[in-house]
């Protein structure tokens, strides 16, 4: 199994033990570790096609910046739509949902999970 889809299997798994009433997670200890599981699967992928691509693991990115920046130049030349994915996937998981604590709700969850997955399908193919 890639390295990327065992995080992303690892933040459900956390996430599937995190306490909820209804749709909302009570406890978000669990929410956010999963949150940043899933952004670091998410990493990971990107990690796994820049070293298909030659560069050397001292080359990769450090910082979101410069993630965006290898996106720009390795993968939206091919497809825009990727570098507007991982946007969003930054956005909602790193920043909503570890920084900030504000994505609690299962149905977002199980959403941006689900994208998440597909960006590293997409990426890792």
């Amino acid at each position: 199994m890639k390295e990327s889809l065992r995080y992303l299997h690892n933040a459900r798994e956390i996430l599937k033990k995190a306490p909820r009433e209804g749709h909302i997670y009570t406890d978000l200890k669990p929410v956010r570790e999963s949150c940043a599981t899933a952004y670091l699967a998410i990493l990971e992928a990107i990690d796994e096609y820049l070293l298909s691509r030659g560069l050397t693991p001292k080359e990769l990115p450090k910082s979101v910046d410069g993630y965006q920046k290898a996106l720009r130049k390795f993968l939206a030349v091919h497809n825009g739509k990727l570098f507007r994915e991982f946007d969003s996937l930054y956005h909602a998981l790193h920043i909503a949902g570890y920084y900030r604590k504000d994505l609690r709700d299962a149905e977002a969850l199980r959403y941006y999970f689900h994208a998440a997955q597909q960006f590293i399908e997409k990426i890792t193919k």
